[in-house]
């Protein structure tokens, strides 16, 4: 018996699944994070029947660090193989630049080619590189499979990557990347089970979390994307902005003496749905205040999808239906609902107690666009891809 582990590696966590390989079928059989790393980390591990496997907390002001951490999780992991074999390790890596449209086994000098792309993915890329880059050094011969979230975009025609600047910019690779592709690309793979037609539809699938965006699905393949050559186009997020005129960059550089780390962390960390409310960057949070201004965050939240969604259909020429993914998405049952009734100019006629109750289908029968909750499941993504290219398929 074989095992696949997946590793999502943020600034201060890490989330890991194990996977058995038993044939063609990917067995998830755990799952956990070590959270806190630098100020109180906790470690948890749980089967997935939500029974705890394992935990450990080291208390407050302790820093374990990624280093730490990855070496805690390796123990654990040890003790859960029970004589089986780990054929492989799939990372998480949000930026895959121009050329990967797949994903690639690691190597040091790889490594170094993804380090390149750290400045279009400043909170995400140089925590997604960390333990690989530790594991190439510990154990150089277990094979370690990166995993884009921009991969799944390179499908999308050359005139939706372009932007409308200098042709040596865009050569030097300045272009529309798009991300969350792991998600869409998981949805696009399960959508026959849902409506084998529809699966080669017209179809914007809505990823709704912390960090959020939109894609434009058509016959399975991505063509448009809310995000851009970083994540912070598009829909306003929890502390991201989203779509801004790049005026605005240079007006609070030249009037209020902001320099590029200044903006850096305005446009990442203290915007979206936290700087409009000025209360929190949590969707549950808000949609339960009675504050103004945290109605006036999920009221632009909503202004933002409904214009992109009108923006996506054109891509595509029409649509098919709406699908709703992560974790604002597969939760919030009121937000939805306000997303249907936007676009009920489309022909989405919401079932409100479809909707309610979690879908999958939350459209009436006779909607000419239908609307679909589907959970995403970025980790199985992930272990598939790895087993693919440690099978030569990838």
């Amino acid at each position: 018996m074989q095992i696949i582990v997946v590793l999502n590696a943020g600034s201060s966590s890490i989330k890991f699944s194990l996977f058995a390989v038993a044939g063609e079928a990917l067995q998830q059989e755990c799952r956990g994070q070590i959270e806190g790393l630098f100020t109180s980390p906790h470690f948890v591990a749980k089967n997935m029947a939500g029974q705890v496997l394992a935990e450990k907390s080291w208390g407050e002001g302790v820093s374990l660090g990624h280093q730490g951490a990855l070496q805690h999780l390796q123990d654990f992991l040890r003790q859960q193989q029970d004589g089986r074999t780990l054929i492989g390790i799939g990372h998480r890596v949000v930026h895959g630049g121009p050329n990967y449209a797949r994903p690639v086994q690691m190597s040091a000098a790889l490594l170094q080619e993804l380090e390149a792309f750290v400045p279009l993915a400043p909170l995400h890329q140089p925590h997604n590189l960390a333990p690989i880059g530790m594991l190439l050094q510990a154990q150089p011969d277990l094979p370690q499979v990166a995993c884009f979230d921009t991969a799944f975009h390179r499908s999308n025609p050359d005139l939706a990557q372009r932007f409308a600047l200098p042709g040596k910019y865009f050569d030097a690779g300045v272009r529309r990347y798009g991300f969350h592709g792991l998600s869409y690309e998981y949805i696009a793979s399960v959508l026959p089970q849902f409506d084998p037609q529809l699966a080669q539809g017209k179809v914007v699938v809505l990823h709704l979390g912390n960090g959020s965006s939109m894609c434009a699905i058509d016959n399975g393949r991505s063509v448009a994307s809310t995000m851009g050559f970083t994540a912070l186009e598009g829909l306003p997020m929890g502390t991201r902005s989203g779509v801004l005129d790049p005026g605005v960059v240079l007006y609070l550089m030249d009037h209020h003496g902001m320099d590029v780390r200044a903006i850096e962390k305005l446009l990442y960390q203290q915007s979206g749905l936290l700087g409009v409310s000025g209360i929190s960057s949590d969707m549950r949070t808000l949609l339960d205040s009675d504050e103004p201004n945290a109605k006036l965050a999920v009221d632009l939240y909503l202004y933002r999808i409904r214009r992109e969604i009108g923006s996506l259909a054109a891509a595509m020429g029409g649509l098919d239906a709406l699908v709703f993914t992560a974790g604002i998405g597969e939760n919030a049952a009121i937000l939805r609902q306000r997303v249907c009734d936007d676009a009920a100019w489309l022909g989405v006629q919401l079932d409100t107690a479809a909707n309610n109750s979690g879908g999958p289908r939350i459209s009436k029968g006779d909607s000419r666009c239908s609307a679909w909750v589907i959970p995403t499941n970025e980790e199985l993504m992930i272990a598939r891809q790895t087993r693919a290219v440690l099978q030569g398929a990838g």
